[in-house]
């Protein structure tokens, strides 16, 4: 992969209400001129992985994972600039083209020429200053590029999920379950987790969809709710704190961005982030659900109950065929 470092701690705000092709389009469009151009963060020929938040197949109205118009827009601009975007995750039930078929993503992205994969494979990788041994998919560390595409949501273990928690969706298959028991008693070991295998993988861009947000209990079943936004940065840090401002949550109550302070990691001071775009509103969300928390730890049987649903909703659909 490119080795493109965070830039600046610039966020984008663009307001956009609905999901309509020509409202998203353009909002996508902007974001990149905001920050510079498309052709600051892609060449052409580049292999794109776009990151989709996938974490269950629900449809769009749940809110539960990234809007498809998000998706095929961002990968209809970079096809028109001539680049080779796939859309890739490995959520945490079934798969990414249950997930795909969920969102009636399939025919939009084969139309476009735009493969689908599974973030499987994994490849042992050392991250961090302890070089902690983690399987990332290779099909993630094979491109040349990686677009962080999110979904803005509350986050029963987290409080809030914004930008640096959906990379951890390039850790394969259920060791996702297996790393919330090995890092999840202490909530600082378990976001500076997440924050290594961020810079690891280093997204050149984070995208927030936050034109309809959830809260509540999230991650998946929260509350879908109208929030109006598309955010976007290089710095996902700094795009956190923007988005916990935009729904009035302090930011340093948020785990991921306190952690982020302790390691000195991206910008979470609100007087140093430039906003570029539409401008932070003067009034914030202040009715957004605050979920109930639970443990971030999960049990060895806890564990190992996931596993055998996941394999359960895996096989189901071949049965059925059968």
């Amino acid at each position: 992969m490119i080795d493109r470092r965070m830039s600046d701690p610039t966020v984008t705000l663009t307001r956009c209400n609905d999901y309509s092709q020509l409202k998203i389009s353009e909002a996508i469009e902007k974001l990149f001129t905001l920050l510079g151009g498309l052709d600051k963060f892609v060449r052409r020929g580049d292999t794109v992985l776009l990151k989709p938040n996938f974490i269950a197949p629900k449809s769009r109205h749940h809110a539960t994972q990234t809007d498809p118009a998000i998706i095929i827009e961002t990968a209809r601009l970079l096809k028109d600039f001539g680049a080779r975007p796939f859309v890739a995750d490995s959520p945490a039930w079934t798969d990414t083209y249950a997930c795909i078929k969920a969102l009636k993503l399939e025919e939009p992205l084969r139309k476009l020429s735009v493969p689908v994969k599974q973030l499987d494979r994994p490849q042992k990788c050392r991250i961090g200053a302890d070089k902690t041994s983690i399987g990332i998919s290779s099909i993630a560390l094979d491109a040349d590029v990686i677009i962080n595409l999110p979904k803005f949501k509350s986050h029963q273990q987290l409080v809030t999920t914004f930008a640096v928690k959906n990379m951890f969706g390039c850790v394969s298959g259920k060791q996702k379950a297996l790393w919330h028991f090995r890092k999840g008693k202490k909530a600082d070991n378990f976001c500076q987790l997440l924050i290594e295998i961020y810079k690891f993988l280093n997204p050149v861009l984070t995208i927030i969809d936050a034109v309809i947000a959830m809260d509540g209990p999230g991650p998946i079943n929260g509350r879908a709710r109208p929030l109006g936004w598309i955010i976007g940065g290089t710095d996902p840090i700094a795009c956190e704190t923007i988005c916990a401002g935009l729904v009035g949550i302090e930011p340093e109550n948020l785990p991921i961005i306190k952690t982020a302070r302790k390691i000195k990691f991206g910008c979470s001071n609100p007087s140093e982030i430039q906003i570029a775009g539409d401008n932070f509103p003067e009034q914030v969300c202040t009715d957004f659900q605050m979920p109930q928390m639970i443990p971030i730890r999960f049990s060895l049987p806890h564990v190992c109950k996931s596993i055998c649903k996941q394999v359960i909703l895996l096989v189901k659909p071949i049965t059925k065929k059968s």
